[in-house]
């Protein structure tokens, strides 16, 4: 075998789509590990993998994570929370790594978010912080650095990352600096997705793809695999689902030296 395969996946929390009332579908962790197996990836990258709570509670162990690992055997994983902050809306918070090697030198970068105020149902607030998460294993005899991340959604809040690029930027600054075959996953949460795109092209990493909608609510690519000029995309497919509110993303990688 010359390739090897990695699975780009918002989950949600594990709450499945429904086209009538998405809000209020119903938390199924069988339907994300079902979509999980179904792609048999070597490298798992999963965003939203915890539901946030009142007060920013954070629950240790994470639960829906826990029963990922539990049910998902033959993968080495790490999971982290963004920062605590009491001001966490309920939505889906929480990164991923599961790979079929093991990993190591994990890394964990808070992203901090500017202070623009909204509103969230008649309550004054501002966003929290995001996250990036990193870490090296070893795919078919090479060693391979995985960085996974979920960024804000400026768009929700009337504004644009390109308007606030600080997250992008702490992001593009680890890609610059990671000199051997690499991949960059996540939901990056940037509508206009051309200047992302563009960004980290000038850091040397391309996207899998940038044509097929990534995201059930709006027309948007959200999702994105970038990778380095080390490795090829030999194929890729973004699969809808009815898991998520995110479809999945699958590519084949191989080593190009």
């Amino acid at each position: 075998m010359s390739t090897f395969r990695v699975l780009q996946f918002n989950m949600q929390f594990g709450q499945i789509w429904d086209d009538t009332y998405p809000d209020r579908a119903p938390i199924r962790l069988d339907a994300t590990l079902e979509e999980i197996r179904a792609h048999n990836a070597d490298i798992i990258l999963l965003q939203e993998v915890e539901k946030a709570l009142p007060g920013g509670v954070q629950l240790k162990p994470p639960p829906n994570y826990m029963r990922l690992h539990a049910e998902l055997p033959g993968y080495d994983s790490w999971f982290s929370y963004p920062r605590a902050d009491p001001r966490e809306l309920p939505f889906g918070l929480g990164l991923a790594i599961f790979s079929r090697g093991p990993l190591r030198a994990h890394l964990r970068i808070d992203l901090p978010s500017p202070p623009i105020e909204f509103e969230f149902f008649g309550k004054k607030t501002t966003p929290t912080d995001r996250l990036l998460i990193g870490a090296y294993t070893t795919m078919l005899g090479r060693e391979v650095r995985i960085f996974n991340t979920h960024l804000l959604a400026f768009f929700m809040l009337g504004s644009s990352s390109t308007m606030n690029p600080f997250q992008r930027n702490l992001v593009a600054e680890q890609l610059a600096d990671s000199h051997g075959p690499t991949l960059l996953a996540g939901d990056f949460n940037v509508s206009r997705h051309q200047t992302l795109v563009a960004q980290f092209a000038e850091s040397g990493y391309t996207s899998v793809q940038q044509t097929e909608i990534t995201w059930r609510r709006r027309p948007f690519v959200l999702d994105h695999i970038f990778h380095n000029s080390q490795l090829r995309c030999v194929s890729h497919r973004v699969v809808p689902t009815p898991a998520s509110d995110h479809h999945a993303i699958v590519a084949y990688f191989e080593f190009t030296k």
